[in-house]
């Protein structure tokens, strides 16, 4: 009997039938499940909203206090600092924290569901006593790397608070982390990924307990907590990172794109960071934590261990998604958030380059690398919409949100690197600034300008889900 004839399809017919096109590369997906993980996901996008909407509403002042001529409304110095410490603790800590609790939910088993539940309650509780303490219990405001804080017994409680449902959170997760074998599809990429998120945030974890365990009690105010936050806030990064890759892999392949990238490369590139993660333990048992040694050993770490992987990863995904035509409604805002994410991450590793002294270059740089991955959250947020029973987002305001906030925040850095470039100070406001010529103040006024644009790009994300979660949709498709 010749090839690819049978008795039962028509001998000659059936021999000459064209065969289905097999499409080339990997495909990334995550399967989401339709049982309880999906109502506790439910609630930890819960929480990372509310902390958008927080950290925008600080944001609005913290803006307003840095852009020239329109400060002078407000009491610059102690209204901008603590602004600045609940809008990157809104923005960062918590607002990622939610989509790491959200996306571990999802992939992770029903084990020990009551301890997610109890996770997120803790954390939830952690982070409102946080907003609060500057309308309860200001404080003084320390501007530490990582984790700024206000020295008020309200805000630092609240820290604990949360730290503790993170903790859990992150138990939890690695309790009910699918099973990892050899053999990887692009599913089981992405579980790697997730897992090595959770294992990064652990070590994180353990580091800030370690550094506090072991400071001199005799340090106070911003030297004492830019040493305790640097380890474990060093390990966070690779949390981020690893989260903005499966996000970015999981994007593509929502759109359509089959990606160059084979799971088994995608794979290492996620072990190169996690590996990363573990000098981070080495430089406490290597150097004393106050000591030059350790932070230097940190940051070498940070940039072997992250950086070779988000170039390849990010460009499979971005050269996948511009080879597709002719899109869906649905998977524009996709496609939007990626590219955004992409191109702000990759403005942001740019410009640490070419960071030289104390000045508003930095958080040009850090701002950069953060709305990266958060660009990315975002679009994750609206692929898992649609697997929660709501419609997918779509239309003019869900495509063009991800490029309001992306090109606002551009433009925000770009001031910042303008105005670097003439040593305007970091972490100041108002007078302080010390704005001497016409460019150093167009350069602030173009940072405000795109601050605006990017609240506004913010807030329209927050539009977006609400508008979407207000429509269900019975019979979605799931992921």
């Amino acid at each position: 009997m010749s090839a690819g004839t049978s008795p039962l399809s028509g001998g000659r017919r059936a021999a000459t039938a064209p065969l289905p096109t097999v499409r080339a590369g990997a495909d990334y997906q995550l399967s989401i499940p339709q049982d309880a993980r999906l109502a506790l996901a439910r609630g930890w996008l819960w929480l990372g909203m509310a902390a958008l909407i927080g950290s925008g509403l600080f944001s609005v002042l913290l803006v307003v206090s840095r852009t020239p001529y329109v400060n002078q409304w407000l009491p610059a110095a102690n209204f901008f600092h603590i602004s600045l410490v609940l809008h990157v603790d809104l923005s960062v800590l918590v607002w990622f924290v939610a989509m790491g609790g959200l996306l571990w939910s999802l992939h992770g088993s029903q084990r020990a569901q009551g301890a997610g539940w109890v996770a997120l309650w803790i954390t939830a509780a952690g982070t409102l006593a946080m907003a609060l303490a500057p309308f309860l219990a200001p404080g003084e405001p320390i501007m530490a790397n990582y984790i700024p804080v206000l020295e008020s017994p309200l805000f630092l409680v609240g820290l604990v608070v949360f730290g503790v449902g993170t903790a859990v959170l992150v138990l939890r997760s690695l309790w009910a982390a699918p099973r990892l074998g050899l053999q990887y599809d692009g599913r089981g990429a992405l579980d790697f990924g997730l897992s090595s998120a959770a294992v990064a945030t652990a070590v994180a974890l353990l580091c800030f307990a370690w550094s506090w365990a072991v400071l001199p009690t005799t340090l106070h105010g911003k030297a004492y907590y830019e040493i305790l936050f640097w380890g474990g806030g060093h390990a966070l990064q690779f949390t981020w990172t690893l989260m903005m890759l499966v996000a970015w892999l999981w994007l593509a392949s929502a759109c359509g794109a089959h990606l160059v990238l084979s799971p088994r490369v995608t794979v290492l590139m996620f072990l190169l960071a996690l590996l990363g993660v573990f000098v981070t333990p080495y430089a406490y048992l290597a150097h004393d934590v106050a000591s030059v040694e350790h932070r230097n050993l940190l940051t070498w770490a940070m940039r072997m261990g992250g950086g070779p992987a988000i170039v390849p990863v990010g460009m499979a995904a971005v050269l996948g998604v511009l080879m597709l035509r002719n899109l869906t409604a649905e998977m524009r805002p996709l496609r939007a958030a990626l590219l955004s994410s992409v191109l702000l991450f990759g403005a942001g590793g740019v410009i640490g380059i070419f960071i030289q002294g104390s000045n508003v270059r930095i958080p040009a740089h850090y701002h950069g690398c953060i709305v990266g991955v958060t660009l990315a959250l975002m679009g994750a947020v609206y692929r898992i919409l649609p697997s929660m029973g709501y419609q997918a987002p779509q239309g003019r305001m869900a495509t063009w949100q991800p490029w309001m906030y992306g090109i606002g925040q551009l433009m925000h850095i770009i001031g910042l690197v303008w105005s670097g470039g003439y040593g305007v100070q970091r972490k100041v406001a108002g007078t302080d600034q010390v704005l001497r010529s016409t460019a150093e103040v167009a350069g602030m006024g173009l940072m405000g300008l795109g601050g605006l644009i990017a609240i506004i790009g913010g807030l329209l994300f927050v539009v977006v889900v609400i508008r979407t979660i207000r429509q269900p949709q019975p019979g979605a498709a799931h992921g």
